[in-house]
């Protein structure tokens, strides 16, 4: 994300977060009733647990099916038996109407205090495969729930406003376009809320485990190769507690294993998002050391260069592993000798997604720009292997 202005061009920066508590250092705590959107979804279910066990003398838990909901009844009664009151409504909060009638409905003498916008759903695919419904589903259960929330609410006293982002809209995500735009524009009528004097804490949350919506296993696979492991429930809880009581506008929040991460975030192209991470910056080489062996189709000169002084044999080998290492870092194998040569990427486990991530990897390592078809045109490692030639080297 870039920003133009009268004083210059500003780029974006993460950074870390002091820890420091609010000036009164009893932090936050949970009082009178307490709004969960998504409030019977995985993520909800354990916002409103630790709520209850907080302070929150009444929780109103939204979805769209409400009590038909999975789960909902039994949360319910479990909340219920730690002592608070609790609501379970269906209301789709994208619907003003329906959620102005919610609200007034909230009983006087437990104040609504707090809001938490756990709400959201995926969609994704493609930028080529997306239309206007697919973005229009994301966005609404997003974007426009939290801003009928910020219109209902920003005449009463709130202690909090919470919403929850998502990782994808900090730093992107292959597949999630619609997603990061949702979350970028959660994240903004944060900011927008702090400069009109409002409460606000937007929180990109990287993924949890035990459910939520990296809950699928091929997706946390995933996850878990690009260096984005999930969460468990207990260290989100205590980063929401102190995301809380830091009182800071955007705070980002994930389990980040940063070798992994920031080889994948960089495959393409060097970026500075990161740069003020102490976590992320790679550790100094001493003097006279050993540099770290370079990726495989990346050294010194230019891939085309260092075929052209190998014998033929040589430039076939190499172009080879270079696609048997990519292919295997994309799926996730501990090497290139799982992926066969000749086995089609269709039955190796490709899909549109790491199609994609694979031509960005072998952008980055060749100096070529290779079409996001790439795998449908070679569909095996050998095949695209001598397409590479050709691309680097030309027809004999």
């Amino acid at each position: 994300q870039v920003a133009l202005r009268a004083s210059g061009v500003f780029g974006r920066r993460l950074t870390e977060a002091s820890g420091a508590r609010t000036p009164d250092d009893e932090g936050w705590r949970a009082s009178g009733s307490v709004l969960v959107t998504g409030g019977t979804g995985a993520l909800g279910a354990h916002v409103a647990r630790w709520l209850v066990a907080n302070g929150a003398e009444h929780v109103v838990l939204t979805s769209r099916r409400g009590l038909d909901a999975p789960g909902a009844v039994e949360l319910r009664d479990e909340l219920a038996a730690s002592g608070a009151r609790v609501t379970v409504a269906a209301c789709d909060v994208a619907d003003r109407d329906a959620l102005a009638e919610l609200l007034a409905s909230i009983p006087a003498e437990f104040p609504l205090t707090t809001v938490f916008h756990a709400a959201g759903v995926l969609d994704d695919g493609l930028v080529d495969t997306l239309d206007a419904e697919r973005l229009e589903r994301v966005v609404r259960a997003k974007a426009t729930s939290a801003q009928n929330l910020h219109e209902l609410t920003r005449d009463l006293d709130l202690s909090a406003f919470v919403l929850f982002s998502s990782l994808a809209g900090s730093v992107g995500a292959a597949g999630q376009a619609n997603y990061a735009a949702a979350n970028a524009y959660v994240d903004a009528l944060a900011e927008l809320r702090r400069a009109e004097g409002l409460p606000a804490t937007s929180i990109a949350w990287g993924p949890w485990a035990e459910g939520g919506m990296a809950a699928d296993e091929a997706l946390e696979r995933r996850m878990r190769r690009d260096g984005v492991p999930p969460m468990a429930p207990e260290s989100a809880l205590t980063a929401l507690r102190q995301a809380l009581d830091l009182d800071d506008t955007a705070v980002t929040v994930a389990d980040l294993d940063w070798g992994r991460f920031l080889a994948e975030f960089t495959a393409v192209r060097p970026s500075a998002l990161f740069g003020e991470v102490r976590a992320a910056r790679p550790a100094p080489v001493a003097e006279g050391a050993p540099r770290p062996a370079a990726a495989a189709g990346v050294g010194t000169g230019t891939l085309a260069e260092r075929l052209s002084g190998l014998t033929e044999n040589e430039r076939t080998q190499t172009l080879l592993e270079l696609v048997r290492t990519q292919v295997a870092s994309v799926l996730g194998h501990g090497g290139a000798e799982a992926v066969e040569a000749g086995r089609a990427f269709k039955e190796l486990g490709f899909d549109s997604l790491t199609a994609v991530e694979l031509r960005n990897r072998l952008n980055a390592a060749t100096g070529l720009r290779l079409p996001a078809t790439l795998i449908y045109d070679y569909p095996n490692a050998t095949a695209l292997a001598d397409h590479l030639r050709g691309e680097l080297l030309g027809s004999d």
